[in-house]
């Protein structure tokens, strides 16, 4: 933070102070401790009692400001004493002043209880043998002289070992209390107007402007030709155009099949295949728009029509006596229908909608896209013309892809259930399903819904020829109810009401027959199952990039599992047998071009960790121990609940993982050799570790929330990086 930024935050601080006091203007420790908003009650209660320097069990505003002060503006000694103080625990016992002249010291029992508290606090869980580790793996290195005892200089000389540490020390102390943030309005050019963005967005931008082209040639030609009928009527018959074309080509945009192939063609370069589904929600909404003003044009135009003729406004909306359309007069009867199920396939598939656990709302909806188009061919004489090429290979995908989901034998045939309600699916592959690392399939377990298809990304190898695996987290209620339905034995497994049957308020039992062989958490089995599939992604670029950044936030990691699997076949680790040199060879593949490949892994918690635990654990010993142009894969693990470096509560136990982790050669947290940082990724300090490696071009790879991928994104555009975000 910078000398305005600490300002500013002793300003809200003030504040702060101002509006919890009394009438006496002093706040005690339940005050500090509402105030601080920390986890840990340790924390509150030593900062207190060093801010309260005349002991009298409360702060003022001018002991507050004051300790703030040296910890804004004080030197580095000033901090690490502050640092000393708050780590021993002997300062109830001891003066302030002896503790400053360094007369104080920590034990290992004093050092243990502080690091127990750092554990809580970063919601991080350890065994006591580790904890024990931990402490002991601290208090060596940092007690120099052997007393038994850690000193402030013995302190400040291990803390010197650890420069991050003593970079945030000095950076800011601001940060050690960790208030709200402010919201700082720091004024930039808007991100679409740079040049960054559009030389990153130049195929998207290049097709929504011929878009929008034709769709203005369409609409003004519509208009000209019926120039006859009036201004209302025109615009009305120019929006009619417009939804000729996007009414069609809203269904051209999710042929998957189609433009999986095409994925694989020249055509990519040239066309956002990889913004199908964005392209599709552009072309949703101004279908709708479309719709509202030729709705409201043909309203005021029959309003001045009911002036001439003897039919009133209603009559030519609600019946068909005008006699309106190619088939009996219906255009009105049909176009107010129209309105209203757009306007309903619209409200249901927003993201409100979707991302609320209510993904059958949206799936049922848009099925009405078959009464759309039968309508639209009622309602209009020429729809047919627009609609029976699309239509034909719309009609030719959904064949192929029934064809495909009911050949052969598809059953599950293990389950895990794992951390954080995930559900791991291993199903028997057929011989002839083949997919690319990072495809995605849709789903349907009858035994969970029978007319419900879902997608999701397979995270096993394309190598792994006898399985398919899928990683499934419980968001919704489909996903909610697979999980159940395995967590309970066999005797007491019955199926959940799907949203169909429970729409009839009648429950039904269903049929499936689990295997006596299970585990609390695995089981074996053999349940029916249909998959529709496989279908491209943006990862299918991956092999042919040369420096590949894989990102996954939480469950976005299982088409990067894939992708790292099959990393795994391709590269073939070699042993000399007269020395311990390991190195890797790449297996012929015309396909394969990366140079290097960066994956980085955000969790929330320590338990998501152990989703692909066993697969990242075999990556690391897979990987040779020396290579001549530096490591090919290298892991970076975040977990966003563990306080981050730049908090002073966490300066201890992070100093004691990183020592652990040198001794033990492996995590304490996830057991891996890639040690898991605390906090959020610093992304400008990411990528620019990247750009610096000089690799080849950068290609990032991001699945995850949408949220994150908007920071993402900004960073590559900054530094020229081609994003790939998961879409489907």
């Amino acid at each position: 933070m910078s000398l305005d930024e600490d300002a500013r935050w002793l300003e809200w601080m003030t504040k702060q102070f101002e509006s919890i006091a009394g009438d006496d203007k002093e706040i005690d420790l339940d005050e500090f401790k509402t105030a601080l908003k920390v986890k840990e009650s340790f924390f509150a209660e030593r900062f207190f009692a060093l801010f309260d320097s005349d002991g009298s069990s409360s702060i003022s505003l001018d002991e507050l400001l004051k300790a703030l002060d040296m910890l804004i503006h004080g030197s580095e000694t000033d901090k690490l004493k502050f640092l000393f103080q708050v780590y021993d625990s002997v300062l109830h016992m001891f003066t302030v002043c002896c503790l400053l002249a360094g007369s104080g010291s920590i034990d290992p029992d004093e050092l243990r209880t502080v690091l127990k508290s750092c554990l809580r606090e970063s919601a991080i869980s350890l065994p006591e043998e580790k904890l024990d580790d931990l402490t002991l793996a601290l208090f060596e290195s940092a007690d120099k002289d052997n007393s038994g005892a850690i000193t402030f200089e013995e302190l400040k000389a291990e803390l010197e070992n650890f420069p991050e540490v003593m970079e945030n020390l000095t950076i800011s102390a601001a940060n050690w209390l960790k208030p709200p943030d402010v919201d700082q309005k720091k004024r930039h050019a808007p991100r679409y107007l740079t040049r960054a963005y559009w030389q990153n967005n130049s195929r998207k931008l290049l097709f929504l402007c011929l878009y929008a082209c034709l769709s203005l040639l369409l609409f003004v030609g519509a208009m000209l030709q019926h120039s006859q009928g009036g201004a209302w009527f025109m615009v009305a018959k120019g929006c009619g155009r417009c939804l000729n074309f996007n009414c069609t080509f809203v269904m051209v945009l999710m042929l998957r099949r189609f433009l999986t192939w095409l994925r694989a063609t020249w055509v990519v370069r040239v066309l956002p295949l990889d913004q199908n589904i964005l392209l599709h929600q552009i072309v949703g909404y101004a279908i709708l728009c479309y719709t509202l003003v030729h709705t409201t044009a043909h309203v005021f135009n029959f309003v001045q029509l009911a002036e001439r003729t003897e039919f009133s406004v209603w009559e030519y909306l609600l019946t068909t006596r005008p006699g309106i359309g190619w088939v009996k007069g219906s255009a009105s009867l049909t176009g107010v229908v129209l309105q209203v199920v757009i306007c309903l396939m619209v409200l249901c598939s927003s993201t409100f909608v979707r991302r609320s656990g209510h993904f059958e709302v949206f799936y049922w909806s848009h099925l009405s896209y078959v009464w759309v188009w039968s309508l639209l061919m009622v309602h209009c004489a020429n729809f047919w013309k627009w609609f029976v090429v699309p239509g034909l290979l719309f009609l030719l995908e959904k064949i192929v892809g029934i064809a495909v989901s009911r050949m052969g034998g598809l059953y599950i045939v293990e389950v895990n259930l794992l951390p954080s309600k995930v559900t791991h699916l291993v199903i028997r592959r057929p011989q002839f399903f083949h997919f690319k690392p990072g495809d995605y399939v849709y789903i349907n377990i009858p035994v969970i819904a029978k007319y419900e298809w879902h997608p999701f990304t397979i995270s096993s190898a394309p190598e792994q020829s006898d399985s398919l695996w899928l990683h499934i987290r419980s968001m919704g209620q489909w996903t909610n109810r697979l999980y159940e339905y395995f967590r309970q034995p066999e005797s007491q497994t019955v199926s959940p009401k799907r949203l169909s049957t429970s729409l009839r308020s009648h429950r039904q039992l269903l049929k499936a027959q689990v295997s006596a062989k299970y585990g609390e958490n695995h089981r074996f089995c053999n349940i029916k199952c249909y998959v529709d599939g496989p279908y491209g992604t943006p990862t299918r670029q991956i092999f042919a990039s040369e420096h590949a950044v894989l990102i996954g936030a939480g469950i976005g990691i299982t088409p990067f599992a894939s992708i790292l699997q099959s990393i795994i076949y391709r590269r073939r680790k070699q042993n000399c047998p007269n020395c311990n040199y390991s190195w890797c060879e790449n297996i012929k593949d015309s396909d394969m071009k990366l140079r290097k490949v960066d994956f980085i892994w955000i969790n929330r918690d320590q338990k998501s960790f152990e989703w692909f635990v066993s697969l990242l654990t075999k990556l690391e010993m897979d990987q040779a121990d020396e290579e001549p142009e530096g490591r090919f894969l290298e892991m970076h693990m975040y977990m966003t609940s563990a306080l981050s470096k730049n908090d002073m509560k966490a300066i201890g136990l992070q100093m004691a993982l990183d020592l652990l982790a040198k001794k033990e050669k492996r995590d304490s947290i996830t057991g891996l050799r890639t040690r898991t940082q605390p906090g959020r990724p610093e992304w400008g300090k990411v990528f620019q570790k990247v750009s610096e490696e000089n690799k080849g071009k950068v290609h990032v790879f991001y699945c995850g929330s949408p949220a994150l991928a908007k920071v993402i994104k900004a960073q590559c555009e900054h530094f020229g990086f081609n994003f790939y975000k998961e879409n489907f």
